[in-house]
């Protein structure tokens, strides 16, 4: 890397945190329960927006998966999602009703909580419609994979999103409070992915899937971003650029083997595509809060009723299984 890139690098380290130190003002604590957190644990950082349904599962599974305390955002909802969150004993909560968008898409909010309180600690970083799978999940807690990874000289943790959708119109499949949400989108797509590297980055970008063959098949460049870093060995100086694409410094977005081997990696099951996705897009669409003018809400609001399932779709089975696809890969962790 020449001097000129490391300085470019360097410079958006330092604004992504004085954006990061600035927007703090537009969080207000309603729970804050993070004086308990002990120096050992776990933690779990989310933005959310009328995401009642599923806040119960979401919570229920990465409890089992060894999450210690979660850190939430709340940004304006009026469905209930503030008030249940706040009666959690294990969530720390922060309201806003500032700008989702000029928030950097929340990543703002989530540096600062981040910078603040995760120092020293493994955090994962995730949307509450993804759910973590990673070699023996089934059998070992997410303390496991930690120790792992710390004990390799690893920092951090690289996971595919994972499109699960149903069988038939995802307005057909009705979706429960509290329920399984792959009880319901089974089925994703085992192969139909373009790998790229960023050369300033050095992080992969990861396209294709349901949604650049359904909603992007006529610009499937502008398809959503698949690859993401959720999980990381944080640091103060430590900072998400993009959502959670990439990080800084670039050093941690090397979760691949550059000499072609493999190395331990995970999926994100994105469990989007529930009944609700109508009403979100449209939701999404009058607000006018995402990225690029909310131009995938607005393909999911005109295709709300495509049936995303193909000849080719796989059922969902286990991480074991995605592994033999080469979605993931346990490396050498035994």
């Amino acid at each position: 890397m020449g001097v000129v890139e490391a300085y470019r690098l360097r410079l958006r380290r330092k604004y992504r945190l004085l954006r990061a130190f600035r927007k703090r003002r537009e969080l207000t604590a309603r729970a804050d329960r993070t004086p308990r957190i002990g120096r050992q644990e776990v933690l779990l950082f989310s933005t959310v927006r009328n995401e009642r349904i599923r806040l119960p599962y979401f919570l229920r599974y990465y409890r089992e998966m060894g999450v210690d305390h979660f850190l939430m955002v709340d940004n304006g909802s009026d469905d209930g999602s503030a008030d249940y969150l706040a009666q959690q004993d294990d969530v720390s909560l922060w309201t806003t009703g500032a700008s989702y968008k000029a928030a950097g898409f929340g990543i703002d909010w989530m540096n600062w909580l981040l910078r603040r309180h995760a120092h020293g600690h493994w955090a994962l970083t995730v949307d509450v419609d993804e759910f973590l799978v990673f070699p023996f999940c089934d059998a070992r807690p997410l303390k496991a994979l930690c120790e792992w990874l710390e004990a390799s000289s690893l920092r951090s943790f690289g996971a595919m999103l994972l499109d699960m959708y149903p069988k038939g119109p995802v307005s057909a499949q009705p979706y429960r409070e509290g329920q399984d949400p792959f009880e319901v989108a089974e089925w994703f797509d085992s192969g139909n992915y373009v790998i790229s590297k960023n050369p300033l980055f050095r992080n992969l970008w990861i396209q294709g899937g349901p949604r650049a063959r359904t909603f992007f098949a006529d610009k499937p460049h502008l398809a959503p971003a698949l690859n993401k870093i959720p999980l990381v060995k944080w640091k103060r100086s430590y900072a998400y650029a993009s959502s959670t694409h990439m990080l800084l410094p670039r050093g941690l977005n090397l979760v691949y083997d550059q000499s072609g081997g493999e190395i331990t990696s995970g999926c994100l099951l994105h469990a989007k595509f529930l009944h609700t996705l109508g009403e979100k897009a449209a939701e999404e669409m009058r607000r006018g809060e995402h990225y690029a003018g909310g131009r995938e809400y607005r393909a999911y609001r005109d295709g709300e009723d495509a049936d995303l399932w193909c000849r080719w779709s796989e059922k969902y089975i286990n991480w074991r299984q995605l592994e033999i696809l080469g979605l993931m890969s346990k490396g050498n962790w035994a």
